[in-house]
């Protein structure tokens, strides 16, 4: 054999023996690419799965055991928007150790003390990674993620390989990314599934109040009108009986007042039952805000205050309910005369008022002064059952105002409080302004 025949096939040998090396280092690639895919795959049908936070640290802490060999622990974020304690997944499916204190977490045997809670806060508001292996403090053991789900950041995971060159390398650290964001995602879902449950639970007690308020007060009704009625009969002279003395007289009006105010309660209740069941069908009908207001008043005079009223002649008619109208002004003064003192003034004003957003309103105000509203209570008085002052002396149940927002809103309206600067409240009532239809004059007359 000649040294050029040799050469060939050492050339040969050589290239077939580095294309069988090439080929088998694919094949271990591709092995450890499938192992890698099969763990994330186990892993995403594990966390599609789970219904509680515990449920998601168990299968993460045992992910990251199988794949890296190391630990894992999860910081999540609370109601006040921070990061809770460390919650520790042990291994092999054991329970998640949660500690008030980063000293109690270090006495576990399995915990983790390199664990650090500035770093940990770090990530979350910056939503980048930290520690090894990154540019932020390269040099401890333990990596931070942050949980990144498709609406926020829902936590940080924090790992600790038992190889200080494991996350360094691109494949495994591709995993574990891949990891962190099943594992936020997993915490989202669970987070809107509680939510979903909680406003199924909230719907059914709402609904269920709803009724029982609906259905007592409808079997109060009838009594509160008889004893309404005999109150003011007995008030009234009869023929041929003596007249009721002054104190009898008083007890009687004072019955008949209390019961007076007793039935209003009950038709409240009524009204927000019916409003939020969708049982009440508005008949709209154009109306004089003048007339609404003049009505109002006679159901709720108001002797004790001074009750002003501008001059509303020249404004358009309004198409709303004139009865549910009636209610919220009633109720808006019935307001006033309980909490601003006697003697004082209650002003009734109207305008029409341009808005940018909804166009032409007429907007209807009820000034007092009486003690105003509490800061920040401005939209919490609107709520049902919520008064100004819990505890007081002053008559009612909460739903005044509540039914007035709810009827208003059934007109696509507003309603809102403001604080003048020199003391009171005012109440605004914003409804649609349009154009009224032409008034037909009969040529006759």
């Amino acid at each position: 054999m000649t040294a050029s025949a040799f050469a060939v096939m050492l050339a040969v040998g050589l290239l077939v023996g580095q294309l069988t090396a090439g080929l088998r280092e694919q094949a271990e690639a591709a092995v450890q690419r499938e192992a890698a895919a099969r763990a994330l795959y186990e892993a995403a049908r594990e966390l599609s799965a789970a219904l509680t936070l515990d449920q998601i640290v168990s299968i993460g802490g045992r992910f990251v055991n199988a794949t890296f060999g190391g630990r894992c622990a999860f910081f999540f974020v609370g109601l006040d928007g921070r990061l809770g304690a460390p919650q520790i997944a042990k291994p092999e499916g054991a329970a998640a150790v949660s500690g008030v204190s980063n000293a109690a977490q270090n006495s576990a045997p399995s915990g983790m003390p390199n664990l650090d809670r500035v770093l940990a806060d770090w990530t979350y508001q910056h939503g980048q990674p930290a520690g090894t292996g990154t540019h932020t403090l390269p040099s401890g053991s333990v990596l931070y993620l942050p949980l990144k789900a498709p609406m926020a950041i829902r936590g940080v995971l924090a790992v600790e390989p038992e190889a200080f060159q494991v996350l360094a390398q691109p494949d495994s650290r591709r995993q574990i990314d891949a990891c962190a964001t099943l594992i936020a995602i997993a915490i989202e879902r669970v987070h809107y599934v509680e939510i979903a449950q909680d406003a199924l639970v909230r719907i059914e007690s709402e609904r269920l109040r709803n009724s029982l308020l609906a259905a007592v007060s409808h079997d109060l009704r009838t009594p509160l009108t008889g004893l309404v009625g005999m109150a003011e009969t007995l008030t009234r002279p009869q023929p041929n009986q003596p007249p009721l003395s002054p104190l009898q007289a008083e007890a009687a009006a004072a019955i008949g007042q209390q019961a007076q105010r007793m039935r209003t309660m009950v038709t409240n209740l009524l009204d927000m039952a019916r409003l939020q069941n969708r049982e009440v069908k508005l008949r709209q009908e154009w109306q004089s805000i003048e007339e609404l207001v003049g009505a109002a008043l006679q159901t709720i005079p108001l002797p004790a205050h001074r009750v002003v009223v501008d001059d509303m002649a020249d404004l358009p008619l309004v198409r709303c309910d004139g009865p549910l109208m009636e209610r919220v002004l009633s109720n808006l003064l019935e307001n006033a005369g309980k909490f601003a003192p006697a003697g004082t003034e209650v002003r009734i004003s109207a305008a029409i008022v341009h808005d940018d957003k909804r166009g032409q309103e007429l907007r209807l105000q009820v000034r007092d002064h009486g003690p105003g509203v509490p800061a920040g209570s401005e939209r919490i008085i609107f709520e049902k059952f919520t008064r100004g002052e819990k505890e007081s002396a002053t008559t009612g149940v909460g739903l005044g105002l509540a039914v007035c927002e709810a009827i208003v809103s059934a007109h696509n309206g507003r309603i809102w409080v403001e604080k003048p600067t020199d003391g009171g409240a005012c109440f605004i009532v914003a409804l649609p302004a349009a154009e009224p239809p032409p008034v037909e004059v009969d040529e006759t007359e």
